[in-house]
């Protein structure tokens, strides 16, 4: 388990009618910061911005608070997260950034050491395009280490696990032969036994035999995941697939004042939610920190595993065309639902045949709509060149995420070949015809610091500055551009503009203090940039340190 050493607070300032905010820097996205005070009224909403002097007269009695030259921006908002398994990956052994299988089992061992006899061993993270070879792993390879305790462990993009035999006996029927799942896929050798790896629907094979959590633990994983969420920046998060029972948790935290960002909670593709969502009609807390207005469908899997779907062949893997992991008709059937109950339909399409059906699909329940209904694609990751426009005819928001283009960049090429990397992770290219973008993270897939990913979507290098000039540099967005992915953009793909995403008059006073202005900043610097403090409606919720902004 990590240690986790955060400030996370709630604190309601002391009872006045206003609060000023000077001694600052407040930029809007592509503004210079000429404004140096903020006057927040009572109800957390931004009452004015200019000079202290300028504000005199409208802050007369207001409480002062002195952020100490710092450089204020809009809160930042990932438009694509995943709250409780960014909790859970913070409560299991981190296999992000391994190496090699040696090194997965030498962390793998580490961790062990704190579990109680007879616990599952899970963890998160593993990348087998990292490893020398660049092969799936085995069972094999965990049961020297591991013979009797069970081990669980999920890909870095949460559409494949790796078990060990122990894990795998446990499963609800018999995995030899050649059947496979529907909308999943067992890997076998030459005898048809299970290698130990099991990709998108095949994964609950032996994911469904892991001991359900109890609410406790739920709880203290959320709770850790908003956290950190909020220390790095994050004052909204689109939170993609809430289950029924994670949504009253979160209700229980925004009942309590403990909700320290705004979580727009996309109902789980499920049956049951979207029939709930379809009888009880959007949700909202009275509060405004927490609302369920959406549902997130699966079309496909992960281009990494090869279960992305495509309109062709895997490069790399002749006969594969990759995974629906929702067949058709279904999603068809819920998207239809969605449209017809007033619900927003997000869902995840990464591979170009994938996405034009999707595209297909929301075609047939948009006609006439002009964009209103704003249904989302989650990733859009790998478009065919005829599909581009039909993002902006059909008003269809392209839900993205800039630091996978850099994490996948290594090996995308050897998937699906030179000439489908024209519309993969095209960015500007989707722009340009049109679409509204939303940039998120996928955290816990990738960090949840959202400074990585801005730093990705303006040089699509990695954090070693490779390649010179960014991968398909071609498709950089300058800062501006992603700075409105993550703001205003992100605020209008969750119906939200007209609250939050900019500093204006009337917006909530959701924002985060810098020390330092990312605009006069070498684009390296970004992925250091420290927040020195995080508030919500005008309240402090985090802060880098004890230190902050001071009261007079």
């Amino acid at each position: 388990m990590r240690l986790l050493l955060i400030t996370f607070l709630v604190v309601s300032l002391p009872s006045q009618a206003q609060t000023l905010f000077h001694n600052g820097h407040f930029h809007d996205t592509g503004s210079d910061g000429a404004a140096t005070a903020m006057l927040v009224d009572a109800g957390g909403r931004i009452a004015g911005l200019g000079s202290v002097e300028s504000l005199r007269d409208l802050a007369a009695g207001a409480e002062r608070v002195d952020l100490g030259g710092g450089h204020v921006l809009p809160g930042l908002i990932d438009a694509h997260g995943h709250l409780l398994n960014l909790g859970f990956a913070l409560l299991s052994a981190d296999l992000v950034g391994a190496d090699s299988k040696d090194e997965v089992l030498a962390r793998l061992r580490a961790f062990e050491a704190r579990l109680p006899e007879g616990a599952w061993l899970t963890g998160r993270g593993w990348d087998q395009n990292r490893w020398p070879g660049a092969q799936f792993p085995t069972a094999a390879d965990l049961d020297a280490a591991f013979p009797e305790r069970p081990v669980w462990l999920r890909r870095i993009d949460g559409h494949a696990g790796w078990a060990n035999s122990a894990a795998m006996a446990l499963a609800g029927r018999d995995l030899a032969g050649d059947w496979q799942p529907d909308g999943g896929r067992i890997l076998r050798d030459d005898h048809g036994q299970a290698t130990g790896v099991f990709i998108d629907a095949a994964m609950a094979l032996v994911g469904g035999a892991e001991p359900a959590p109890d609410e406790a633990t739920r709880l203290r994983a959320l709770e850790l995941a908003l956290a950190e969420a909020s220390r790095l920046g994050l004052t909204g998060v689109h939170d993609a697939g809430v289950s029924l029972d994670t949504l009253h948790l979160l209700r229980r935290l925004a009942d309590q004042d403990r909700l320290p960002l705004r979580v727009y909670a996309m109902a789980d593709g499920d049956a049951e939610a979207l029939d709930w969502l379809c009888r009880e009609g959007r949700y909202r807390h009275p509060g405004g920190r927490l609302q369920m207005r959406s549902v997130k469908l699966y079309m496909d899997g992960a281009l990494g595993s090869r279960g992305a779907a495509l309109l062709r062949d895997y490069s790399d893997e002749a006969g594969n065309r990759g995974l629906l992991v929702t067949p058709r008709e279904r999603i068809e059937a819920a998207i239809a639902k969605a449209a017809r109950c007033g619900i927003q339909a997000n869902t995840h399409a990464i591979g170009d045949r994938a996405n034009r059906l999707v595209l297909d699909a929301y075609a047939r329940v948009l006609d006439g709509d002009d964009g209103a209904a704003r249904f989302r694609i989650e990733h859009a990751q790998v478009v065919s060149g005829q599909d581009i426009a039909r993002f902006a005819a059909l008003g269809v928001i392209a839900s993205m995420q800039p630091i996978h283009a850099t994490s996948d960049m290594p090996w995308a090429q050897a998937r699906i070949g030179r000439q489908r990397l024209d519309g993969a992770y095209a960015w500007q290219r989707l722009a340009g015809a049109g679409a509204r973008l939303a940039f998120g993270s996928d955290f816990p897939v990738e960090p949840v610091n959202p400074w990585f990913g801005l730093y990705a979507a303006i040089t699509r290098q990695d954090a070693d500055g490779q390649p010179p000039g960014g991968w398909l540099p071609d498709q950089r967005v300058d800062l501006a551009t992603a700075l409105r992915g993550f703001t205003i953009d992100a605020a209008f793909a969750g119906f939200a503009e007209d609250e939050v995403g900019a500093l204006a008059p009337g917006m909530r006073a959701d924002f985060i203090v810098l020390p330092a202005d990312p605009h006069t900043l070498s684009p390296a610097r970004l992925r250091d940039l420290t927040v020195a403090s995080t508030w919500l409606d005008g309240r402090q919720v985090a802060a880098a340190s004890p230190q902050g902004a001071t009261r007079p």
